[in-house]
């Protein structure tokens, strides 16, 4: 039995267990949001992001990069699927699952960045992490939505050992 394997049976028991909604008026909420996290998060820390194209997915890693103290262009990897950023403070890992079907996921043995093997531990981000076919056993989902009063909101959970920080 690999990792993913024990991680497949293990996801659905895992309980979800702090919720936050935060509005986001515009783009700059949303890269401040990223900044606190960058700034708070530790080495294995994952972040699960969903949200349509455009929800500001790409635009939260950015903060989230910013608050690392990453100076480097922060662009969304789609067709890389995989950008990682060393300079800050600690590693950022910038996944995109977009364009590949379960199967061709499963391949990738994503686990070794939340993991920590053959990398250097840091902070994992992955968009349109609806299509992981198994899940880590920490961390931290962030859901960006539309709010047609106020540009959009990000819910936010957490599984039960990982705790957010304040925001």
């Amino acid at each position: 039995m690999v990792a993913s394997d024990l991680l497949l049976i293990l996801a659905p028991t895992i309980q979800m267990t702090q919720e936050k909604i935060i509005t986001l008026v515009d783009t700059i909420a949303t890269k401040a949001l990223g900044e606190k996290l960058g700034a708070a998060l530790g080495p294995g820390s994952v972040i699960l992001l969903t949200g349509d194209l455009g929800a500001g997915k790409t635009t939260l890693v950015q903060g989230i990069g910013a608050g690392l103290g990453i100076r480097e262009l922060i662009a969304s990897p789609t067709f890389t699927l995989v950008n990682e950023y060393h300079e800050g403070r600690i590693p950022l890992y910038h996944l995109d699952l977009y364009r590949l079907e379960t199967g061709e996921i499963e391949n990738l043995y994503l686990e070794n960045y939340w993991e920590g093997k053959e990398v250097t531990p840091g902070i994992t981000a992955i968009e349109w992490s609806s299509r992981l076919p198994y899940l880590p056993i920490d961390y931290i989902t962030i859901d960006l939505q539309p709010d047609p009063s106020a540009g959009r909101v990000a819910i936010i959970k957490t599984t039960e050992t990982v705790s957010l920080p304040p925001l």
